[in-house]
């Protein structure tokens, strides 16, 4: 008989394969028993960080392994991959939880007044997420001597409430005065008006925002927001300049943590009140 046991090479059949090992890909965590492939230690997942995956194996003995070194898991070989971390919900500028909404829905019945445009553009930006899913819409009064005119137009009733922000809104000032004319008025319980106790909407940025330990104090013999240009050494000479100096404290604010805290109450109070005839926030 013809004895075939040294037939062939043994050698050849010996030699590796040639082409990548196809690793499996596996979540790390912690408690995941690995074999590191090129020192043969054994052991469980203990921590994770900076690419090095730390193992502890029977006897309590630690080893540290780049994440991309070869690892074995019951003879197989396996990618290690850090799991994705959870999404964080994103909240708005107002701090509230950003709700996944394309459209914003259709206007309630219910208004927010405020004194004029600055107060408008900061409450959009901050509030303005908020606002569109309600349905809230904010208008312009032009100023707290026709708030009593703008009320009687709305004609507020049940369903139809009117929330007002008014700027120095302290006890024996005009707006104050003006404020409990309306509240006695034709629908006025259906009114609610709040204020901030600043002089204009522009002090309820918090001044180190711009770099300043407080708003400049002026006299009341010059128009307050011409006195603050100056103060800050910025023009002041033409209602652009105005402009663009609101422009620049707006642009300091990201969200209602550049603002004072009496605003901040004072605007979600409103929100609340004109939103709880259709079930509120």
């Amino acid at each position: 008989m013809w004895d075939d046991r040294y037939h062939g090479d043994p050698i050849a059949a010996m030699k590796p394969r040639r082409g990548p090992v196809k690793r499996e890909p596996v979540a790390l965590r912690q408690g995941l028993v690995l074999e590191h492939t090129e020192t043969e230690f054994c052991g469980a997942v203990v921590a994770v960080r900076e690419g090095v995956v730390q193992l502890e194996d029977f006897g309590g003995a630690r080893r540290s392994f780049p994440l991309h070194d070869g690892f074995l898991i019951d003879g197989r070989p396996v990618e290690l991959v850090r799991p994705a971390r959870p999404a964080q919900p994103r909240t708005t500028a107002s701090g509230s939880v950003a709700v996944a909404q394309r459209r914003a829905r259709t206007a309630m019945p219910s208004r927010i007044f405020v004194e004029g445009r600055h107060d408008a553009e900061l409450v959009e930006q901050v509030w303005g997420d908020d606002l569109r899913v309600e349905g809230v819409v904010v208008e312009l009064l032009d100023g707290a001597d026709h708030l009593e005119a703008v009320i009687a137009e709305f004609a507020p009733e049940p369903g139809r409430r009117a929330g007002v922000l008014l700027d120095h809104l302290v006890a024996g000032s005009k707006e104050s005065r003006i404020a409990e004319r309306v509240a006695r008025g034709p629908g006025g319980a259906h009114v609610c008006i709040v204020g901030h106790p600043f002089v204009d909407i522009w002090a309820a940025v918090k001044p180190e925002r711009l770099g300043l330990a407080a708003w400049p104090e002026i006299p009341r013999s010059v128009e307050w927001k011409v006195g603050i240009c100056r103060a800050l050494g910025w023009p002041a000479e033409e209602p652009a300049d105005i402009t663009d100096a609101w422009a620049r404290i707006r642009g300091r604010v990201r969200s209602y943590r550049d603002l004072e805290p009496s605003l901040i109450g004072r605007v979600e109070q409103l929100i609340d009140f004109v939103t709880a005839a259709e079930g509120g926030r």
